[in-house]
């Protein structure tokens, strides 16, 4: 899971102006990497954002799992839109071939052309399924120029990288860092709790100054109890500190400048 910190921002701005105002902090959870197989953990996790207040932010690669359109994942995914979750693009296909490179992210090193053909593909295929978005986040959150230009051309108004949370329909982008398990390996053994531990203190120090606190939860964190467990005391965390959670879904960009 990984936890991302607004560090500097301007109220002048038209994307933070609206998204983040008055020093206030703001809290998005989001979910990845769920197959039919994960669902009911990921339900599990649904629930309990539910009976907290909390939407999330569903980051799905269709290529991957492409399947009928009544397949138990969509049809979540469908319902869970819904009830004010975000559906987020998080790339088209992740296993390897020629735009992977070894362990290199799918949208990482793209010219704009090769870009813009998988961002496409993704995009019929989740037309084909009515899960239709406009909202973008890379494989392993690592985009390249070509895939932001391709992102524009393509009438996308978000995306989220390494290193921010980016508007595409007009100006505004706010600097981030990303922290969390998945940027510190695994984790097993002693070091589980202490990182576990380090997730909530991180959430609250970064709350209390008025930040926004990304948490992401992926498929495979959901089969170890101590993250999960660790996740939902973070975000209750951040809740009793005053965060307003959001999601992806971010304001107009003719919104945001009134």
């Amino acid at each position: 899971m990984e936890i991302v910190a607004l560090t500097t921002f301007s109220t002048h701005d038209p994307f933070t102006s609206v998204w983040v105002h008055d020093v206030v902090a703001r809290l998005i959870v989001s979910l990845s990497g769920l197959t039919d197989d994960s669902l009911p953990r990921g339900a599990e996790f649904a629930a309990a954002l539910d009976a907290r207040g909390v939407a999330l932010s569903q980051l799905y690669r269709p290529g991957a799992y492409a399947g009928p359109a009544a397949s138990p994942l969509v049809d979540w995914l469908r319902g869970r839109r819904d009830l004010g979750d975000a559906i987020v693009l998080h790339g088209f296909d992740h296993s390897a071939g020629p735009t992977r490179v070894g362990r290199r992210a799918e949208f990482a090193a793209l010219p704009q052309h090769e870009a813009g053909l998988r961002l496409r593909a993704a995009r019929r295929t989740l037309g084909a399924v009515d899960l239709r978005t406009d909202l973008f986040v890379p494989p392993r959150w690592i985009a390249s120029a070509g895939t932001v230009d391709a992102l524009r051309e393509q009438g996308f108004t978000m995306y989220a990288d390494e290193n921010g949370v980016h508007r595409l329909d007009g100006p505004g982008s706010v600097r981030t860092r990303v922290l969390g398990f998945r940027t510190a390996g695994e984790g097993r053994g002693a070091a589980e709790p202490w990182r576990c531990r380090l997730l909530v203190a991180e959430v609250a120090r970064i709350v209390r100054r008025g930040g926004v606190v990304r948490i992401n939860v992926r498929a495979k964190d959901l089969k170890r109890p101590a993250r999960v467990g660790a996740a939902l005391t973070a975000i209750e965390e951040a809740l009793s500190c005053g965060a307003t959670p959001v999601t992806y879904r971010l304001p107009s960009a003719t919104a945001a400048a009134a």
